[in-house]
């Protein structure tokens, strides 16, 4: 009998079973009257816990950082460590799934992009429907703003077809300065040859064998199979195709990325394109500025900027 409230249960036995008064029961077991009558004075969890357990279900990959974010978004204010205590009294810790292999040796960094529409990566998973049928989803990545771009289902995905959603996407961002990829056969047919020469398009394929390359399509490859592939029975590629795009728009809106500082990609890449922005503007502002410096330096008339 150490804690306060086995103490305060001796003594509510104490005055019940032998009917003593308070003051004499804690005395027999040797407790603070204080700590008897004491109440606590937290704030009922019952709310917080009822939004935690709720986005645990649907977002049953999500670890207690990102639920953190999204509770925030709510307008509920937790601390952290305080959400944890929370998260671990409800079981909701995820499971990790099975390890796997890790390469050795050295390797080179990886330059990173800079702008929205540097750099592009394709690759493709690979999944199969209730009845055993095989799927494929062509995913193509923004590796500066994590942006998925395209998913794309179907049971068989030509470089033809590749060309067509290529297509696709240039005529709603623009076109991509690099896209990354590996050594598919898709990839690498003549119809992406073409269309890579045609567009102007620098396509680069990383080392045989070295998927690792291709970092950013395989993280979020990895992300998807985790919180979507592995957590979802396919009935028919419209059921399919559905889904991905649920989850597409969830991921870029909604989905807190833990390399961006807890924003959503989306609003990590308005941000990027207006500091873009106001960086060529003031460009262009200290280009206007000098040159019209110089001009009246040598007395001559300035030409009007437009």
């Amino acid at each position: 009998m150490v804690t306060p409230a086995a103490k305060r249960e001796a003594v509510a036995h104490l005055r019940c079973a032998f009917d003593m008064s308070e003051r004499r029961a804690c005395r027999v077991a040797g407790c603070v009257r204080m700590t008897v009558r004491y109440r606590s004075r937290k704030p009922d969890d019952a709310v917080l816990r009822a939004r935690l357990r709720a986005l645990a279900n649907m977002r049953r990959r999500f670890g207690y950082r990102r639920l953190h974010v999204l509770l925030r978004r709510e307008g509920f204010i937790v601390n952290h460590k305080r959400l944890f205590r929370l998260y671990r009294e409800e079981r909701l810790l995820v499971r990790r799934r099975g390890g796997r292999k890790r390469a050795l040796g050295t390797r080179s960094p990886m330059t990173v992009a800079q702008l929205p529409n540097d750099r592009w990566s394709v690759d493709f998973a690979a999944d199969q429907f209730i009845d055993g049928r095989r799927l494929r989803i062509l995913v193509v990545v923004d590796d500066c703003t994590r942006e998925c771009l395209a998913l794309v289902a179907d049971t068989s995905i030509s470089g033809l077809r590749l060309a067509r959603e290529l297509d696709r996407l240039l005529a709603q961002r623009g076109k991509p300065k690099m896209i990354v990829s590996d050594n598919g056969t898709e990839l690498t047919s003549n119809a992406i040859l073409r269309w890579a020469g045609d567009h102007k398009v620098a396509w680069h394929y990383i080392a045989p064998g070295k998927p690792v390359q291709n970092a950013f399509a395989e993280s979020f490859i990895g992300r998807l199979r985790d919180e979507l592939l592995n957590e979802t029975l396919f009935r028919s590629l419209p059921h399919v195709r559905t889904v991905l795009e649920t989850w597409r728009a969830d991921y870029n809106d909604e989905r807190p990325h833990s390399r961006l500082d807890w924003m959503s990609p989306s609003i990590y890449a308005a941000a990027r394109r207006s500091a873009a922005l106001c960086s060529t503007d003031g460009s262009a502002q200290r280009t206007a500025d000098l040159t019209a410096q110089q001009g009246i330096a040598t007395r001559q008339t300035p030409i009007p900027i437009g």
